[in-house]
């Protein structure tokens, strides 16, 4: 049974469930009246729709208010969609703008401890605490990732390396000498490092302190993480958030059995392609409405993620809602020959396959009027051979497994250990070349 020593806040986190639920209730009404007062695209939007504050008597009321978009906040850009006075506001963050101009996020003092302390919560519920040293290798500066992790870390005591990306030698002499027990990075990035302790004679797992990782920011599966634990002897846990929601905020715990969401800061839903609410346990695309953000808050906001959406009670006792593995995004699916294709189902299925390495990537093309789309994947040093009769098996062996889940053809090209593109950031593993 569990110990009060595991949670930063027991009496929250295990608050009833009808409780949490009047609380939702009560900053749900709040928010909706705050948002028409002084915010006017929210007013413009709640005109739009028929919708007065008034009207929101429960939390299934909720479906009376309008969906949030990412295109709202580049619309409103920079911060035409703020509700509180630019006076308030502490600090920017800002994504990238690779798809138009960038989605500005403002950030009051309360905003910020509402943050550090909803990571407080989940690296605590991991066990990081006094004692640990946690190495940030997410970017920091207008990227949310580092600074989010960086100031949770800090707010359960344990002392922070805030290294950002690169550097990836300086990264692993560092995570020796200062005896790091946690990191903070993409998966992609940790596998990287894997790679090049290994090319420096260094093993992560006997000649490091390291024990946990808090990985995010690009979609990996229970394969890839099966793998990162078994090779680097650690313990590997999901970490989640957006930067229009404020950055990481949430991880699994030590059951690593869905991401716990805080319901007294954000209400969930889960909708299909229509909009509407899917069943528990079904997936679908992810909704959230931020109850206590005060400079940007975001009423149902569409976040682009698939999941599925568990109101269990947790076996380590927590009783807020979890998310399960994000499947996809709605924007990053592909659609060959008509069949809808995930970058994480093809994750999925290769990283059963032992002769295969951590690093693959997926080509869209068009040949003619037809889809064609193709999967270059490193084979492993032990099992690259000379003899082609070897590689054509094992490309067959691929294509087959590919073809059983993905439901197509898929052409298979094999690689040596190294030769596709390493990436310290989040990796590109689609190139769609049917948009050039």
């Amino acid at each position: 049974m569990a110990s009060t020593l595991d949670f930063w806040d027991s009496r929250i986190e295990r608050a009833p469930l009808e409780e949490l639920r009047e609380l939702q209730l009560r900053k749900l009404k709040s928010l909706v009246d705050n948002v028409y007062r002084n915010s006017a695209f929210y007013r413009q939007r709640f005109d739009e729709a028929g919708v007065k504050p008034e009207m929101i008597k429960s939390l299934d009321d909720i479906v009376k208010l309008p969906f949030t978009y990412k295109k709202d906040l580049r619309d409103n850009y920079p911060t035409k969609m703020f509700s509180a006075p630019l006076s308030q506001v502490v600090r920017y963050h800002a994504s990238s703008g690779t798809t138009g101009k960038p989605t500005v996020v403002g950030y009051t003092r309360g905003d910020i401890e509402c943050w550090s302390t909803s990571l407080a919560r989940a690296f605590t519920s991991c066990g990081l605490g006094h004692g640990d040293v946690l190495i940030v290798s997410y970017g920091y500066g207008l990227f949310t990732g580092g600074l989010g992790a960086h100031y949770g870390a800090e707010e359960v005591g344990a002392s922070v390396i805030p290294m950002g990306v690169g550097n990836t030698q300086r990264q692993i002499e560092l995570m020796q000498d200062l005896h790091a027990t946690a990191i903070a990075c993409t998966p992609s990035y940790l596998l990287h490092m894997n790679e090049t302790a290994k090319s420096m004679g260094i093993s992560i797992k006997k000649d490091t302190d390291l024990r946990m990782a808090f990985l995010g920011a690009e979609p990996w599966s229970l394969e890839t993480r099966g793998r990162i634990e078994k090779a680097l002897g650690i313990k590997a846990y999901d970490i989640y958030g957006t930067s229009e929601l404020s950055g990481p905020l949430f991880t699994e715990c030590k059951c690593q059995d869905g991401i716990h969401v805080w319901a007294d800061h954000f209400l969930l839903e889960v909708i299909d392609k229509n909009g509407d609410p899917v069943p528990e346990g079904k997936k679908g695309e992810l909704v959230v409405t931020t109850l206590s953000k005060e400079a940007l808050p975001l009423i149902r906001y569409r976040v682009g993620d698939t999941t599925i959406l568990n109101n269990e009670v947790c076996e380590c006792g927590r009783t807020h809602p979890r998310i399960m593995r994000i499947m996809g995004r709605t924007d990053d699916m592909l659609i060959i020959r008509g069949i809808n294709v995930f970058p994480s189902q093809i994750e999925s299925v290769l990283m059963t396959i032992p002769e295969v390495g951590e690093h693959f990537q997926i080509i869209a093309d068009r040949k003619g009027e037809l889809d064609e789309l193709t999967v270059r994947v490193e084979v492993t040093r032990t099992a690259f051979s000379d003899k082609l009769a070897d590689l054509m098996k094992l490309e067959q062996k691929v294509g087959y497994e590919l073809q059983k889940v993905l439901n197509i053809s898929t052409k298979v090209e094999l690689v040596e250990t190294g030769t596709l593109p390493r990436s310290q950031g989040k990796s590109q593993k689609v190139i769609d070349r049917r948009k050039i």
